[in-house]
């Protein structure tokens, strides 16, 4: 998973701790312990709230009403991320039983955060492409990590990582990570590929 960083070689900066005093917006790690089929995901109250999230959505056909009707859903229901304050987001989950904080492993009950431009690269990439594939960190493999790339021009100039190996695919798709929560491979169009040399 080392080799899909992106511009960073500290896993740990990209996913931060914080103080339990801060008063400024970043990204914070989050689940929704309600489940897939609620009508009223966390997402949904977070959008309601006008507060900033992102959660990977997907397409996925779905039965309603008798009918079969694709829509979009989370990738990773119980996953998404929010950018606001402790001041604000620690009331909503007092209140909200099923909102909590992913916490850091052995950071003494510290909330999980992304850097701020990580987070907003990462969004940057996804929102650019139609249908972007998500993986989890246990879903990725060596083999299915490509050459290392530098994408020069468009949407995704300035962009570094990997690409997706696929047998028999004209396509070109370029893995996005976010270190040990969530991996995107976008699609690149072919001349905006450069190779890194190691």
């Amino acid at each position: 998973m080392d080799s899909l960083h992106n511009n960073h070689s500290d896993v740990q900066g990209t996913i931060q701790s914080v103080t339990k005093t801060t008063g400024s917006p970043q990204w914070f790690v989050m689940r929704d312990l309600k489940r897939g089929n609620a009508k009223q995901p966390a997402y949904k109250l977070l959008s309601e709230l006008n507060i900033r999230y992102f959660t990977p959505m997907v397409w996925k056909l779905r039965i309603c009403q008798g009918k079969r009707v694709r829509q979009q859903v989370p990738f990773m229901p119980d996953l998404l991320f929010v950018y606001d304050s402790r001041k604000v987001l620690d009331p909503l989950v007092e209140r909200i039983a099923t909102l909590q904080y992913r916490f850091v492993k052995g950071g003494n009950h510290q909330p999980m955060t992304v850097r701020n431009a990580d987070m907003e690269r990462f969004i940057r990439a996804v929102d650019a492409m139609n249908n972007p594939c998500f993986y989890t960190p246990e879903e990725i493999n060596p083999d299915m990590l490509g050459k290392k790339v530098r994408i020069v021009g468009g949407l995704l100039d300035g962009y570094e990582g990997c690409l997706q190996k696929m047998q028999g695919s004209r396509i070109k798709r370029l893995f996005v990570e976010l270190p040990n929560l969530l991996t995107a491979a976008v699609e690149v169009q072919p001349e905006f590929i450069q190779l890194v040399k190691c």
